[in-house]
């Protein structure tokens, strides 16, 4: 006689009553058989896309699924730390040492994670605990890198420039994940590919005799030797005259206008009621434009196609984001263009509620995560910008470090919403994207229109902005220019 045995997947009640994974990893990995639900022990990894990955190496699939959520929510967290740590270093000790640091962290982590995880040779919790290690210090490092390299540009520069290198960045960061996308499709093994990653990178250590020190940042510290010799190589670099009587000048004005609020560094981000405004609005800006940003990258793999191709879609919609803003920002100024992406990704948002259950809308479902990726990439991009502009430059890189902080809490809250409220209903994560949006959107309104407006050098200066102004502030300040910008103007250094 012959057994005859009865297998499927089980229901999707099952699923969602006792366990604590997804539906779809639940189907993969119980069985039905004879009535009885029973655990897959043995796996077999689909192969179309990738040769070998870590999750394949580790089994990080089903009950072990905690520990790929573990490694990516430590990652996390290293951005969260790295964000608040290294902006207040920057601060305190410059921006050019601290990117120096960043880089050659970052070259030696990439290796760690590399070559530490040995399965064969150390067993499991060894190699995944070295692992996670390297992960959580390449996060550190890396934003490190990101908050402390966008405030140096902004700072090197004055009033009229300083959208164009902050827009170049971003530009930057959307070419990174094309580079990216290219090195992935063709190294499908994942240590070779974090290899050839580490690699490339590895050189940009060399950048520390390249860059300079902020002019702004030395000048802040008192360091007004340093800064006139700073200045006066960059006068000579564009073939500018240097004003000597203009920058005695400054110094003596600088000596004597010391807002005494600064002292209190990153507590003086929150000592007067216009600075707690500003700060707390900024911080909960960027933790709804992260949680909305990773809410709908970490999708881009259920557009229905190749990864690789999702990726690289992705990537290319963003690059056009950044390329929309450079052509916008600098003409209407930051809230504007801020608030009309922000709108209309919570519009779209709720249309694709609408059409998700639509057989026939598999084109047009495309074409809103599609929108929704162009939209909350204009959002994401302005907001960096507009914060960098509204933090002074002696607590700047500690303003941007707690922004990113709370922009890592959103990246997180994205994660887990794509992952646990679309088990009550699909559509609920979008939901809460689009009404926490509509909530930024609309608490944005206060904060001061900073185009073409100086950077703010202290807390004094930034509380001259004033607040509740859509095109601009109306203070006498709208006008004038700080004694750093005077000196760093078009006419006397600047190319």
């Amino acid at each position: 006689s012959q057994n005859h045995y009865h297998l499927n997947q089980p229901d999707e009640l099952y699923c969602k009553t006792n366990t604590k994974i997804s539906v779809r990893e639940c189907q993969r990995c119980y069985i039905k058989q004879n009535n009885q639900t029973k655990a897959c022990y043995d796996f077999v990894f689909d192969k179309k896309y990738y040769n070998y990955t870590l999750v394949e190496e580790w089994s990080m699939v089903c009950d072990r699924t905690v520990f790929r959520s573990t490694v990516q929510n430590i990652f996390f967290v290293g951005y969260m730390i790295g964000s608040i740590f290294f902006g207040i270093l920057a601060d305190k000790y410059g921006r050019r040492p601290i990117i120096s640091i960043c880089l050659v962290l970052t070259a030696c982590s990439g290796f760690i994670c590399t070559f530490f995880p040995q399965k064969k040779l150390f067993g499991f919790w060894p190699s995944y605990l070295s692992y996670t290690f390297g992960r959580f210090i390449l996060a550190c490092v890396t934003r490190g890198v990101g908050i402390t390299d966008f405030v140096l540009v902004t700072e090197l520069v004055g009033p009229k420039k300083k959208f164009l290198v902050g827009t170049s960045l971003h530009i930057c960061f959307a070419l990174g994940q094309l580079v990216l996308s290219f090195f992935a499709y063709f190294i499908r093994e994942w240590r070779h590919l974090t290899l050839a990653l580490s690699l490339f990178t590895a050189p940009f250590v060399f950048l520390h005799f390249v860059i300079p020190e902020s002019p702004r940042w030395l000048l802040s510290k008192g360091r007004y030797r340093q800064a006139e010799i700073l200045l006066r190589k960059i006068a000579k670099t564009n073939k500018k005259s240097f004003d000597d009587a203009a920058c005695r000048r400054m110094f003596a004005d600088l000596e004597k206008s010391h807002d005494s609020n600064d002292r209190f560094g990153i507590l003086s981000l929150f000592r007067s009621k216009i600075m707690l405004i500003i700060s707390f609005n900024l911080f909960f800006q960027w933790f709804v434009q992260n949680l909305a940003y990773y809410g709908v990258s970490q999708s881009t793999g259920s557009w229905g196609f190749d990864p690789y191709l999702s990726f690289t879609t992705s990537a290319c919609v963003e690059l056009l984001a950044y390329i929309t803003i450079y052509l916008t920002l600098n003409r209407i100024g930051r809230k504007i263009p801020y608030l009309t992406a922000v709108f209309c990704f919570v519009i779209v948002s709720f249309l694709t509620i609408l059409i998700y259950n639509d057989q026939r809308g598999g084109i047009l479902r495309f074409v809103m995560n599609i929108s929704s990726k162009f939209l909350v990439s204009i959002s994401y991009g302005t907001i960096y910008i507009y914060s960098n502009e509204l933090f002074p430059t002696r607590v700047r890189s500690t303003g941007m470090g707690l922004c990113s902080m709370s922009a890592r809490v959103g990246a997180i809250v994205a994660t887990t919403s794509n992952d646990m409220l679309a088990r009550v209903w699909i559509n609920l994560p979008t939901v809460l994207f689009g009404t926490l949006s509509l909530i930024a959107a609309l608490t944005v309104l206060m904060l001061p229109e900073t185009l073409n407006k100086p950077l703010p050098q202290t807390i004094q200066d930034t509380e001259q902005m004033g607040l509740l102004c859509i095109r601009g502030s109306q203070t006498e300040r709208a006008n004038e220019s700080t004694n750093e910008d005077k000196l760093l103007n078009e006419s006397s250094i600047k190319s």
